[in-house]
């Protein structure tokens, strides 16, 4: 954990997305909207033998969603996927966006912190949603060349170790800072661990976290 840093520290409020704002996780949705079912499943169908190698463990994470967005995203203009974030942004947001998150992004905001979403999903796709939320987002960044997806990653999946660098990256010192955060899984660890107020699946249902300690 961080020291809490100056007595007049500015707090820096940063939120998961996936999970912890949402009900469920939202980009594998957003591939089956924007592609259609007939697209969608035809493409799922590659992911089979990486899909199955992950669940043995010879496969990681990370290397799993880096094939789903080869697989997706390779030669897919931005403007399309952007024009389908909107879409899908204006399409899910009442199913998909849990009220009780939206109220405390709501508070963070009117109590003057700096707010942002901080979410393994790329930010290509999240954009809509930070924009309706009116916070700053980082997320996971995708290779684009002259206006075209090129299926890799800028960078690194922005979850773990890496939520933690790339706020440090955007905002510095984290020392500095009042640091809250909210998380729901493994990947927010670290960026939980960091924080002088974390919360964790701090918006689930208590009937939910019951299923889960067991």
């Amino acid at each position: 954990m961080l020291e809490a840093g100056p007595l007049d520290a500015k707090v820096l409020s940063v939120f998961d997305f996936d999970g912890t704002l949402t009900h469920h996780d939202s980009f594998v949705p957003f591939l089956r909207f924007a592609f259609g079912w007939g697209e969608f499943s035809r493409r799922m169908l590659k992911l089979t033998v990486p899909g199955a190698r992950f669940l043995i463990r010879q496969m990681s994470r990370d290397e799993l969603k880096a094939q789903l967005i080869r697989t997706f995203m390779t030669g897919v203009e931005k403007a399309w996927v952007q024009r389908k974030a909107e879409e899908y942004c204006q399409a899910y947001w009442p199913k998909l966006m849990r009220p009780a998150g939206l109220q405390s992004v709501a508070d963070e905001v009117k109590s003057g912190a700096v707010v942002t979403l901080c979410s393994a999903s790329p930010a290509l796709v999240l954009q809509p949603f930070a924009d309706r939320l009116g916070i700053k987002l980082i997320g996971t960044e995708l290779e684009v060349v002259d206006g075209v997806l090129t299926g890799k990653l800028t960078g690194n999946n922005c979850r773990c170790e890496n939520k933690v660098l790339r706020l440090e990256t955007v905002y510095g010192d984290l020392g500095e800072y009042r640091l809250r955060a909210w998380g729901d899984t493994r990947g927010d660890r670290e960026l939980l661990a960091a924080a002088q107020d974390a919360h964790f699946r701090h918006f689930h249902s208590k009937k939910k976290l019951g299923k889960l300690q067991r």
